[in-house]
């Protein structure tokens, strides 16, 4: 069996995003394009019956966190998300998929805006091998409800990191 695996030819494991990952908000410094990059998985379990995929920065300064995406119901058989598949309107999702406002309180992928002069941020980017055929949420739900049922439906998950700071 494979290893399962997340990948990006975006960017290198432990590397850093390019401008195209950066939030595009004044109010927090950031002027990038706000675009999820590509992603492609291999390895899923056998016994998985969904997926999901979460972005989180920890160190960012808020004592907890920050969840930049949050993506539930992919269906199994997915392998990959093309880049700017996190944009607001999920067109680029395979159906079923449902994007949870993220910690912008905005659907969707936000981008990254670690604060200006800080160390660079880890983004890790965790797809999740799950032991339901899907989730009963909606886009209404917080992130917070939809990472408590990705932890009790976990079989399995594979993470990549990468970096970014803005300076």
């Amino acid at each position: 069996m494979t290893e399962f695996r997340l990948m990006s030819d975006a960017f290198a494991a432990d590397g850093y995003f390019s401008k195209e990952q950066e939030l595009n908000d004044p109010a927090f410094g950031a002027s990038g394009g706000n675009r999820s990059p590509a992603l492609r998985w291999e390895g899923v379990p056998d016994e998985a019956k969904s997926l999901a995929l979460t972005v989180y920065d920890p160190d960012a300064p808020t004592g907890s966190g920050f969840w930049h995406w949050v993506v539930v119901n992919l269906p199994v058989a997915t392998r990959s998300l093309p880049m700017d598949a996190g944009r607001a309107a999920g067109d680029l999702l395979p159906p079923g998929a449902v994007q949870m406002a993220n910690d912008y309180g905005l659907p969707g992928f936000g981008g990254f805006a670690p604060p200006k002069g800080d160390k660079p941020h880890r983004y890790i980017f965790r797809i999740h091998a799950l032991k339901v055929a899907s989730l009963p949420l909606d886009a209404h739900k917080t992130n917070a409800v939809a990472r408590f049922m990705l932890h009790l439906n976990e079989i399995d998950s594979a993470t990549v990191t990468g970096l970014y700071e803005i300076s």
